[in-house]
């Protein structure tokens, strides 16, 4: 059982107010971030780490996001209540939990066993309803498309062809891209069965997306 008490959600208020005081508008997805304990997605000895502003190393090499970052992507998808999302790169499950917390449809897909496992595992004790893939992201899952919303929580050099064309028309599409340390917020809304509006919206820092899985 994952323990809540009144010292976590103080923490959470702060830091939910920070993020509300770096921009982010949509009441929605701070109240998503009121309820969940982050704390329950970083191993149990970092606590004071969990309600930082700020990304935290994880298990295989990855990191749980910044808050601000996670709040910020999830604000450009316009996430609707039922909407058919795809998150490509679980890692931790949080922002799987933002965007459960959003009521909608959530497909993920990660590459690493051991972070899918936990992912999983966390999940279950907090009783959301997500839907969890073991596989390469750059493939999505094209059995289950098309999504109305698609999120890339990893650097990917460009937007990946096959992850376009699982989107729905009128569908959007986030994803930090670029190489090395630095990446452009990207936001790919499809116009047309062969068209895409693409917009930026500023630099951020992802690990980098890889093919294959671990």
């Amino acid at each position: 059982m994952i323990e809540d008490s009144y010292l976590h959600k103080g923490m959470r208020r702060k830091l939910v107010e920070q993020v509300k005081g770096r921009g982010i508008k949509d009441q929605r997805i701070l109240d998503a971030m009121m309820n969940i304990p982050r704390h329950a997605f970083i191993d149990s000895s970092f606590l004071k780490f969990a309600y930082q502003d700020q990304a935290f190393p994880i298990s295989s090499g990855q990191t749980i996001s910044q808050p601000y970052t996670v709040a910020f992507q999830t604000e450009l998808l316009e996430v609707e209540v039922f909407h058919k999302v795809l998150e490509v790169g679980t890692g931790s499950g949080y922002q799987a939990a933002v965007l459960a917390e959003l009521r909608a449809r959530v497909f993920t897909i990660e590459r690493i066993r051991q972070l899918y496992q936990d992912a999983q595992r966390i999940h279950r004790e907090l009783g959301y309803q997500v839907r969890f893939f073991l596989g390469d992201g750059y493939q999505g899952l094209p059995s289950y498309a098309p999504f109305d919303r698609i999120l890339i929580t990893a650097a990917a050099p460009a937007i990946p062809e096959a992850l376009k064309s699982q989107l729905v028309v009128g569908g959007i599409l986030v994803a930090p891209v670029g190489r090395h340390d630095s990446q452009i917020m990207t936001k790919c809304v499809r116009t047309g069965e062969n068209t895409y509006e693409i917009t930026t919206h500023g630099n951020f820092s992802f690990v980098p997306m890889k093919e294959g899985l671990e």
